[in-house]
């Protein structure tokens, strides 16, 4: 049974993966995704099996059984834009995702996407851990997740960029959840094409810590294998001797060494481990997130 592989424990309010199919470690279940965001399970298929109707009913089942539990929501992926359904229970007014005492805001009404990516956890955890009086530059930053860790962690000011100026009003959201207006004064918002605005960046240079955390491939505006190198081409007009660079890619397609290649001239500091229940049975195809150096 699908529900067997769930904790019978509280799931408690930390928000995490509590299956990754998608790992290709469940057989049958590849195109699953199970994610608790208290107090809501989000379902995400991302294929159309006969299995999912007894799926769905057999989660339908385990939610009621859970006190914990007052929404169960599936996301059909494989559908165009992704539409969502809340088949048990009913939304609270604000889903809210806490990972590590911050929190962020989730869109599990409406959105392909729901606004926070659990895999990133290591990278949200290292950021914190070494922002301390940095200057951070968070390319390609979304709902500013990362931003969020680096200002919890200390650092002196994070500019975040992103083309959606609607994930950076979530990003700017997320920042009054968790930080008083001072603190809040520490992060910045540019919504603009990265390869249009690079003058604008050169002129707030140099940063101390860079985040590269791109969509592996976003139509005409990104694509890895087109767009990562010509980053690197003018990535050094942005750094210090000493500057900190997270480079991110979640494309199942491409390897490590994408970025190592990409990386060559740089030393490179190792690969974040997965975050937890992200464990997949081919790592090359998992998130990647590398850390260099100049």
């Amino acid at each position: 049974m699908l529900t067997s592989l769930i904790p019978l424990t509280p799931l408690g309010t930390e928000s995490r993966r509590l299956l990754h199919g998608r790992g290709g470690n469940f057989e049958g279940l590849e195109h699953v995704a199970i994610d608790w965001f208290a107090p809501v399970i989000l379902v995400t298929l991302y294929g159309a099996k006969e299995s999912n109707a007894r799926l769905i009913a057999e989660l339908v089942e385990f939610s009621k059984s859970r006190p914990e539990v007052t929404a169960l929501v599936v996301q059909e992926r494989h559908l165009s834009k992704g539409p969502k359904e809340t088949v048990y229970g009913e939304l609270p007014p604000e889903t809210i995702a806490t990972e590590s005492g911050l929190n962020y805001h989730l869109s599990l009404d409406r959105n392909q996407n729901h606004g926070f990516f659990l895999d990133m956890k290591p990278g949200r955890d290292w950021i914190h851990a070494n922002a301390s009086g940095k200057r951070v530059l968070n390319l390609f930053s979304y709902t500013c997740s990362l931003s969020v860790a680096a200002i919890a962690g200390g650092a002196e000011s994070v500019v975040n960029l992103d083309m959606a100026s609607g994930a950076l009003t979530t990003g700017r959201k997320n920042h009054q959840l968790n930080f008083d207006p001072d603190t809040c004064q520490r992060a910045s918002y540019l919504s603009h094409d990265l390869f249009k605005s690079w003058g604008r960046l050169v002129r707030g240079a140099p940063y101390d810590i860079i985040i590269i955390d791109p969509p592996s491939n976003q139509g005409r505006s990104f694509k890895a294998e087109n767009h990562y190198p010509k980053i690197l081409r003018r990535l050094p007009e942005l750094l210090t001797a000493d500057s900190q660079i997270l480079a991110c890619l979640n494309a199942p397609h491409l390897d490590e060494s994408f970025l190592t290649d990409l990386f060559a001239d740089y030393q490179n500091q190792g690969r974040l481990p997965c975050a937890p229940g992200f464990e997949d049975h081919d790592p090359a195809a998992a998130l990647k997130c590398l850390l260099f150096t100049k």
